[in-house]
């Protein structure tokens, strides 16, 4: 697949980094850690002030009209700060998901809540009713939600049940969401339009915490590499030892094979989301999604592992900021499809001749 980003998006994805290197450094995310209170409201309003929560809203609701292969680099810079505000969630999750409700005319107030979470006046997230916990319930205050996959709820977060869980990432926190069993769907007569939606939002989160991953573990191997120029052993920096060299270098090839696949699964899904939303995903296209996240999560994963051998026994300790972006990875890495349960999807596609491989069809690692 021919791939180039434009100028504009390459543009829009570094203003982004110049923000969150502003105000989402490591020095941010301890004291967010530490308690400080209120600490990303500021940031939320930058961002908003960006038009980010709206990037994939209709401009008719006040949205930028962006398609997955726009917001892919933004979701990347999202993971490369380890951003604790559930943007990726909220404007490539969600808000799509809203606008698909609003054009098939669903019941409640659904047009004017993706007015304001386009505005970034509300945060919402998506609880899929597949996937067991959430994360970003301590900042929404509204949730798609629904009993089972026929179902879609739009609620207020007071309005469901709770249960906290604890996570490996303590910025971004988890939780189990219940349903009233007394509030009807938004589409009472159409579950296999709920259903598609549902699908299609699953795919969405995937891809995007694909882009997530890519970026947790560039930031990781940029951090790996600037300690192993600067610590000294011996006289020398311990970054001129081969072996260093190699472990890092290992990292970046894997970082590059899984970037393209990553970016050729925004472009496939932003094909398949001009559909109407009841059309099908084709095969093709969910099997690109599984493996740009199983091929991000494993560069994410080896990343972590790397930076935290390349400086030795401090490199998972409360003292540096790498522990933060690499306890993302990990929680992010079993989030959005387990790597099992997505690994057995792609090979039920190949074995089904559904899909074939090739460099054209399927990157394969």
């Amino acid at each position: 697949m021919q791939f180039t980003f434009s100028e504009e998006q390459a543009m829009a994805a570094q203003a982004l980094r110049e923000l969150l290197d502003d105000v989402c450094s490591g020095a941010d995310l301890r004291a967010l850690a530490d308690g400080a209170a209120g600490h990303g409201t500021a940031r939320w309003e930058r961002l908003a002030a960006m038009g980010l929560p709206g990037a994939l809203a209709p401009e008719a609701a006040g949205g930028m009209a962006l398609t997955a292969t726009d917001f892919v680099l933004l979701a990347e810079e999202a993971g490369r700060a380890a951003l604790p505000e559930p943007l990726v969630a909220h404007a490539g999750v969600a808000v799509p998901m809203l606008a698909e409700l609003a054009a098939a005319a669903a019941r409640g107030n659904v047009a004017q809540a993706l007015e304001q979470a386009a505005a970034g006046a509300t945060i919402v997230i998506v609880a899929d009713p597949c996937e067991p916990f959430s994360a970003g319930l301590d900042c929404a205050r509204r949730v798609l939600a629904g009993a089972g996959p026929e179902q879609v709820g739009l609620f207020a977060r007071d309005e469901l049940s709770v249960s906290l869980q604890a996570s490996l990432d303590p910025l971004q926190p988890l939780a189990r969401v219940g349903v009233p069993a007394h509030r009807a769907s938004l589409l009472p007569d159409q579950p296999a339009l709920a259903r598609a939606l549902w699908q299609r939002a699953r795919l969405r989160a995937t891809a995007f915490a694909a882009a997530e991953l890519l970026g947790l573990a560039a930031r990781m191997v940029e951090i790996a590499v600037n300690y192993a120029g600067e610590r000294r052993q011996f006289g020398r920096p311990i970054g001129s030892n081969q072996a260093v060299k190699h472990q890092l270098a290992t990292v970046q090839v894997q970082l590059e094979f899984a970037r393209p696949v990553v970016y050729a699964a925004a472009a496939m899904l932003a094909d398949a989301c001009t559909a109407p939303p009841e059309s099908p995903v084709p095969a093709l296209t969910e099997a690109r999604i599984a493996q740009a996240r199983l091929a991000a999560g494993a560069a994410a994963d080896l990343a972590a592992r790397t930076a935290i051998q390349v400086h030795g026994a401090i490199g998972y300790s409360w003292e540096l900021d790498l522990q933060f972006y690499a306890k993302r990875a990990w929680a992010l890495g079993v989030r959005h499809g387990e790597r099992g349960a997505l690994a057995r999807r792609v090979q039920q596609l190949l074995l089904g001749g559904i899909i074939e491989p090739g460099p054209d069809r399927l990157f394969l690692n």
